[in-house]
């Protein structure tokens, strides 16, 4: 029974190892420096690899925020957390008359490299949650259901 034991902690702590290690993605200079120069003020930054690019996610101003930025250092978007009622109205609306029950729950504004915005949001009805893609004007652009 001891073996057991012994054998169940050090499997928890190589695992335990792994998880962090993916966690401490190793970025390049270039893609540091760009974020430095976009948000100086930047606070608790968390690296992430998402694709080929690096994610970013940071306090800015008590903000919550995270930028893509590819491996040369340019930026493909950032992401601002919105209070629900910054959305578009129309968003809102669409969400109240099509989805009957549900509520938005969290909000963010996202902009792209070219600088089209959209606006993500996801909502909840009990255990089940709906992520949704706005445009600028309010129109549902994609929508799914996320299985928890």
């Amino acid at each position: 029974m001891i073996r057991f034991i012994i054998l169940l902690v050090i499997i928890s702590m190589v695992l335990s190892l792994s998880a962090k290690d993916k966690k401490n993605v190793n970025i390049p200079n270039q893609v540091k420096d760009a974020l430095t120069k976009l948000y100086p003020d930047a606070k608790d930054v968390k690296w992430d690899k998402e694709g080929k690019n690096y994610e970013a996610g940071f306090d800015n101003k008590g903000t919550k925020t995270s930028v893509n930025i590819d491996k040369t250092g340019k930026l493909i978007e950032t992401e601002v957390n919105l209070k629900i009622s910054e959305l578009p109205k129309g968003i809102e609306e669409f969400v109240a008359k099509n989805f009957k029950g549900f509520k938005i729950t969290e909000a963010a504004k996202i902009v792209d490299s070219k600088g089209i915005i959209a606006y993500e949001t996801e909502v909840t009805k009990g255990n089940t949650r709906k992520d949704m893609m706005f445009d600028k004007d309010g129109k549902l652009l994609k929508n799914k259901f996320d299985l928890d």
